[in-house]
């Protein structure tokens, strides 16, 4: 099986080559000027896109204001190299001077300050002050989801153009800044000419798409990406999600703060008309066109829509209007198609969305086909060899959870009254209880999911009430779902990755260094995950790289159990593990269970099968409208009459 993916990795590698020679070679290949600057403002946009598939495409967070930042971009490096503003000379100056950031101008006898800000510092320098911008707006605003955020972004690509062209002492309002300076190499100024922009603009995108690609592989990558596919689950897995996806928004704006410096640096103007609605919404269509989370699908998108829009409309536009003059027709040659460009882009998202929305090269890469043989082999059981906590805490005397006094209400509804409860360290305990009685809230409430009213929960001796899901699970809880919340767009192996996130060391600055450290911490962390898989024998390690929503409801919930078990938990939480598995599968996973707690797990376990829970648990705790109704152990519980009477009704519990 090896041979195949190493010729396919040759193949790729050799396309790049090809593609980057092809590319370093255009303006020997096109000399023309105005076809270089075309495929200059190419690179622009493709950085762009680069920026907003971070934003939207990994992490799921619908911008329309991304233009904003790449305004602010735009104004930041031409505020300071350009005759903008010109405070009076004084000898506080003279450092900046010193290393060229300002020069002494005398204009009408007055001695004055002309800003000269390096390109090459702006263009990180830029960077970061989108980024800046990007933080302060994201972190009040991205608590909000879906339709919210995406109003609120609007909004504020709304106001930084407003702002541009009211604050006139700082951005010449309407009329735009004028006279920027074009960047300078070796002693030779840019000037006008479109070679030397396009070769910044390539290097521009290929560093920016190295970038993007080894985020999108590290463990970052992945927790963006479940943070788009279920927000819920990520926090649950160790995530947190608000730094997560502020540090989403905080990239994008970056790279549409250098965007910006490099475009402005190659018009040596800016005016507020350049940054408004239209650009987001083309850069938004580019990367659903290209395809939303794909790094090369955002690229071929903005160049598609950027020789649409310089190229192919204006050709179209001339060839109407010159048959409109051929056949006499005034409509035909007073038609402007090149004004319609939005209306086109709308055209374009549209049919992408009723037809195709993985877009041109879908993110999410073709599974490998199962082989003959693995689809009808025999299914083994796999053995459990792995510690699950190596470094666990040494026991002691207070138990590892313990309830007291926990209530939960919705509006009048009390859904948990007052329980309280304890689980010894090591012991298998046991919810059971009828359809609404409060199991899976107990669960959302020991996690974090839930906020109680009133009670305590303390785990290891430490308070959990007022801690979030993700600090929660760093403390030692994992959990699976009643119903099942995995991350369906992505494979197994990487919803199984997802769960190791609170446990690996690595950061995105690591990731995207290419540290020796985090490349084998990556490894690490992906022989885990598929020592996880093999715990279920051959059911899911053949599916390693198939997406979720291939699977079957009972692979899915093992999918669920491995991925809880990543985050290498002290206590692990199931809700009912062994829905939708036959009584055969029902036995396996429950004496896998039972194994886990051999690893030293402590297991708190929500079921329906009642010989499930006879066989593992050594206390059950019966709830019922939310009430604690009976505990004890599982022989005393089958055969107590109030909980006889709440499963099967009062008549049934006297016959």
């Amino acid at each position: 099986m090896r041979p195949i993916p190493t010729l396919t990795a040759r193949r790729r590698g050799f396309l790049l080559i090809g593609l980057g020679v092809i590319l370093l070679a255009l303006p020997l290949l096109d000399p023309n000027q105005a076809d270089i600057d075309i495929a200059a403002n190419c690179t622009a946009y493709s950085a762009l896109a680069l920026g907003l598939n971070i934003v939207v495409g990994f992490a799921g967070l619908l911008d329309l204001g991304y233009a904003a930042f790449f305004a602010i971009g735009a104004y930041a490096y031409g505020i300071l190299a350009s005759y903008q503003l010109q405070p009076p000379w004084t000898p506080d100056w003279q450092f900046l001077a010193d290393i060229g950031f300002v020069s002494k101008l005398t204009i009408e006898g007055n001695a004055v300050v002309h800003f000269t800000f390096p390109f090459w510092l702006m263009l990180p320098g830029s960077a970061l002050i989108a980024a800046c911008f990007g933080i302060a707006f994201g972190a009040p605003t991205l608590r909000l989801k879906g339709d919210y955020l995406a109003i609120v972004t609007l909004g504020f690509g709304e106001i930084v153009p407003i702002v541009a062209r009211n604050w006139t002492s700082l951005t010449n309002g309407a009329e735009g800044l004028n006279g920027v300076a074009p960047p300078h190499a070796f002693g030779y100024s840019f000037g006008i000419n479109s070679i030397p922009y396009y070769y910044v603009g390539l290097a521009i995108v290929g560093l920016l798409l190295l970038v993007s690609v080894r985020l999108r592989d590290s463990a970052t990558g992945r927790a963006w990406m479940a943070i788009r596919e279920d927000e819920v689950a990520a926090g649950a897995m160790g995530i947190h999600t608000t730094r997560l996806k502020l540090l989403a928004f905080a990239i994008g704006a970056g790279f549409a703060g250098m965007t910006g410096t490099f475009y402005i640096a190659k018009l040596q103007t800016a005016t507020p008309d350049m940054f408004d609605l239209p650009v987001s919404v083309m850069v938004l269509v580019m990367i659903v066109l290209g395809g939303m989370g794909s790094v090369w699908g955002a690229i071929l998108g903005a160049v598609f829509l950027s020789l649409l829009q310089s190229l192919f409309l204006p050709a179209l536009n001339n060839a109407v209007q010159g048959f409109g003059a051929l056949i006499g027709s005034g409509f035909l040659q007073q038609l402007q198609i090149t004004s319609a460009s939005e209306l086109i882009f709308g055209i374009i998202l549209v049919g992408m969305m009723l037809y195709r929305r993985q877009g041109l090269i879908p993110a999410a890469r073709k599974p490998p086909l199962l082989t003959t043989e693995q689809m009808h082999a025999s299914v083994t059981r796999g053995a459990i060899d792995l510690p699950v906590h190596p470094a666990r805490h040494a026991r002691g005397a207070k138990p590892d959870l313990m309830i007291e006094g926990l209530t939960v209400r919705y509006g009048g509804l009390h859904a948990l009254k007052s329980i309280s409860m304890r689980v010894e360290p090591g012991q298998i305990v046991a919810i059971i209880g009828p359809n609404g009685s409060g199991k899976s809230t107990l669960f959302n409430a020991i996690t974090g999911l839930v906020k109680p009213f009133d009670g305590s929960i303390r785990f290891a001796g430490e308070e959990l009430i007022g801690l979030r899901a993700d600090q929660i699970l760093k403390r030692g809880i994992a959990r699976s779902f009643q119903n099942i919340r995995l991350f369906p767009q992505l494979s197994v192996i990487d919803n199984v990755m997802i769960g190791q996130h609170a446990r690996l060391k690595s950061g995105p600055l690591g990731a995207v260094l290419g540290l020796p450290s985090g490349r084998a911490e990556e490894r690490a962390a992906r022989v885990r995950a598929m020592a996880l898989l093999g715990m279920f024998g051959n059911r899911l390690t053949p599916r390693a790289d198939q997406l979720v929503s291939s699977l079957s409801y009972a692979n899915r919930r093992r999918v669920e159990i491995a991925r809880a078990l990543a985050s290498a938990p002290r206590l692990l939480m199931l809700d009912e593990p062994t829905a939708g598995m036959n009584p055969a599968e029902s036995i396996e996973l429950a004496e896998q269970i039972g194994e886990l707690r051999a690893l030293g797990l402590t297991i708190l376990l929500v079921e329906h099968k009642l010989d499930v829970v006879v066989r593992l648990a050594d206390h059950v705790i019966v709830l019922d409208h939310g009430d604690k109704l009976a505990e004890g152990k599982a022989d005393e519980i089958r055969r107590n009459e109030a909980v006889l009477t709440a499963y099967l009704g009062r008549a049934a519990a006297h016959v």
